[in-house]
């Protein structure tokens, strides 16, 4: 097989990985990706758009029932409600399918090359792809590695029969009775709460002592109380230390001490990932690491000169925007453009019921830099909008510096609050202060008009509470 020769060569065509391969075509960069998979990676196959997707049809259940049941106060009724799980897999599917046919499109169209198969490395400039033809090499100026993340496997609960990741959690076809989730992250409780809401009996086991462990315990408390409500048992400070000898239920050690067999249909592990390296030969490059992650500088330059590494594999925050960022920026940077990761801010958002959404620092991390703050928060339960829609959890949090009002950071906690998200980071890339917020126009009545709120809560004039 002839080799092919090319200026760059993009290893994975997740978020990352496309979007760097996109953008250098844009520039007239001779490029090629190789993907194992279905180009878009696990956000767009197996993880954000799937995992939305279900969460968006289990809400529109649970309100279904709730209407079925008469716990409407708009005063809606129905008669009859229920879910074909495989349909809406079905569904869900169709949309991954139409997202990841518009990545080839776009590929395509900027004259990138698609190598289907999985690569290894020969040596920093040369890899050798295993495709369904045979062997193909393919020898580069320069490369990315964009290969991604894996769901991390415990070695007392491997993944197989009633275990399973949230790769395999997207794709079941009937409804779980009972499912114990192990790891209240983020991941475990989108999913678990997604899955409660379709009728399962669902138990959270988390080994600290709050779930959502990332967010402090203000933004938590809404989503711990919906739990609670949805009939959810939360385990906390407790450890899943392996499967009962029948297979059937999952052993615990509680906060107390205690041991308890939980009965469970499914397992799902959702305890982190890990960096997709293994049998890629990037051993043999011997690149310097930051644990278990490759380590790159303000460039995403490797220790190797002419490899760069993007998205989940350089380590946290492992999100789908942060690898399209860096994506973009690596592919200008090799068309000679001057380009440097200067982000003040990667907002981070939990698809929890209610959701949340954080940009910037906390008040207890802006605490921790030094920084004297004052903090202004306004709850939903005083804006008209979400009053409207039957939605006053939560509310919006403003983090800003006590000498110069200048916005450290920016959080909320509530129904569709994941919408502002761009207007946080952009309220913060752009070095915003209180007064610029409280001195923007908010059009009413929308949830956003709690952002201007709560600025004029830190200003100390709060107009609406």
């Amino acid at each position: 097989m002839k080799e092919i020769v090319c200026k760059l060569l993009v290893i994975g065509a997740g978020p990352g990985g496309y979007v760097c391969a996109i953008r250098a075509g844009q520039l007239g960069i001779d490029t090629v990706v190789v993907e194992a998979g279905k180009p878009g990676g696990t956000c767009l196959t197996v993880g954000c758009i799937p995992s939305k997707a279900l969460i968006h049809a289990a809400e529109e259940f649970d309100a279904t029932q709730k209407m079925l049941v008469g716990k409407n106060p708009m005063g809606i009724r129905v008669e009859g409600a229920s879910i074909d799980l495989a349909r809406t897999i079905a569904w869900k599917d169709g949309i991954v399918g139409r997202l990841t046919g518009g990545v080839s499109g776009l590929l395509q169209k900027a004259r990138v090359k698609i190598v289907h198969g999985r690569a290894h490395f020969r040596d920093g400039k040369t890899v050798e792809v295993e495709t369904e033809t045979g062997q193909q090499i393919i020898r580069a100026e320069t490369v990315v590695i964009a290969t991604g993340s894996d769901p991390v496997e415990l070695s007392n609960l491997p993944f197989g029969g009633r275990v399973i990741s949230s790769t395999e959690v997207l794709s079941l076809t009937e409804l779980p009775k009972k499912l114990v989730v192990v790891g209240g992250g983020y991941i475990g409780l989108e999913l678990g709460m997604a899955f409660a809401k379709m009728g399962s009996d669902v138990t959270v086991v988390e080994a600290t002592q709050q779930v959502l462990p990332l967010y402090d315990t203000e933004l938590v408390r809404p989503v711990m109380r919906k739990l609670t409500e949805s009939g959810i048992r939360v385990l906390t400070g407790a450890k899943a230390t392996g499967l009962a000898d029948n297979g059937e239920a999952l052993l615990v050690e509680t906060a107390d001490g205690r041991r308890e067999s939980l009965p469970a249909d499914r397992i799902l592990v959702t305890v982190g990932r890990r960096p997709r390296t293994a049998g890629s030969g990037l051993e043999e490059l011997d690149l310097d690491r930051a644990g278990p992650y490759l380590r790159i500088d303000d460039r995403c330059r490797t220790s190797m000169r002419g490899i760069y590494a993007i998205g989940d594999v350089t380590g946290e925050p492992m999100l789908a925007h942060r690898a399209m960022a860096q994506g973009e920026m690596v592919a200008e940077i090799i068309a000679g453009k001057k380009r440097a990761w200067d982000k003040r801010c990667i907002p981070a958002i939990c698809f929890t019921d209610p959701e949340i959404v954080s940009a910037g620092l906390s008040p207890a991390e802006a605490q921790a830099q030094g920084y004297e703050i004052r903090t202004g928060q306004f709850p939903f339960s005083a804006n008209g909008r979400a009053m409207t829609m039957v939605s006053e959890d939560g509310f919006v949090r403003v983090v800003a510096r006590a000498d110069t009002n200048l916005l450290l950071g920016l959080q909320a906690v509530g129904a569709g609050v994941s919408e502002l998200s761009a207007a946080f980071a952009l309220a913060i890339e752009m070095g915003a202060r209180l007064e610029d917020i409280a001195g923007t126009i908010h059009a009413h009545p929308t949830r956003s008009e709690a952002v201007m709120e709560a600025a004029l809560k830190a200003l100390g004039g709060a107009l609406h509470i």
